[in-house]
């Protein structure tokens, strides 16, 4: 959507800036404390795991708002994607353990495929700028490759993760400084 002053408004953009960079805190963190045999650091674990998941669901909650404005399927695929990834990283609390958990593979799977078509949008309407969007596509899907050869028993996911997950880091600093520099990008008109 464009705005009077021909700016490209991402909806609740600092918000979701946000959600992205403490998600990312919160799994990272989440995932080596649930795994420990101290109950009161496990506990803080599977908590922290839950809130990544809640801040996840929220990012496809938010960011849909400004996808279905131009391609309401990819909208709804990144939802999708979002939803699935927040229940799927909760059949952790079933396993008992993060490590070779098909939950966890099959959320990351989908986050990099249902990633993608969002990126392209992103590109294809200039809604970010054109290296950030090609930065995307490309990371999702070395991203998901590596989750995918994860399921047939290659453990590839911790060498192709870095260029999907330094993008999320960088897209939320993103969307917090411009969202900054131009409070059209927070209206929800």
């Amino acid at each position: 959507m464009k705005d009077n002053s021909n700016s490209v408004t991402i909806f609740n953009a600092r918000i979701i800036g946000t959600f992205f960079l403490l998600a990312f805190l919160a799994y990272g963190f989440g995932r080596p404390f649930f795994e420990s045999t101290n109950n009161p650091v496990k506990y803080l674990g599977a908590f922290l795991i839950i809130a990544n998941s809640v801040m996840v669901l929220f990012i496809g909650i938010l960011l849909r708002k400004t996808l279905k404005l131009y391609n309401p399927l990819v909208g709804n695929i990144y939802l999708f994607t979002r939803l699935f990834e927040a229940l799927a990283l909760l059949t952790i609390f079933l396993n008992g353990s993060v490590s070779d958990d098909l939950g966890y593979f099959l959320a990351m799977l989908v986050l990099g495929i249902g990633s993608i078509p969002m990126c392209l949008t992103l590109l294809k309407y200039k809604i970010t700028p054109s290296w950030l969007a090609i930065w995307g596509a490309i990371g999702y899907a070395v991203f998901a490759f590596g989750f995918l050869m994860e399921l047939f028993g290659k453990e590839w996911s911790m060498y192709l993760l870095g260029l999907g997950g330094l993008w999320e880091v960088t897209f939320g600093i993103w969307l917090i400084v411009r969202g900054s520099k131009n409070n059209n990008l927070l209206t929800d008109a």
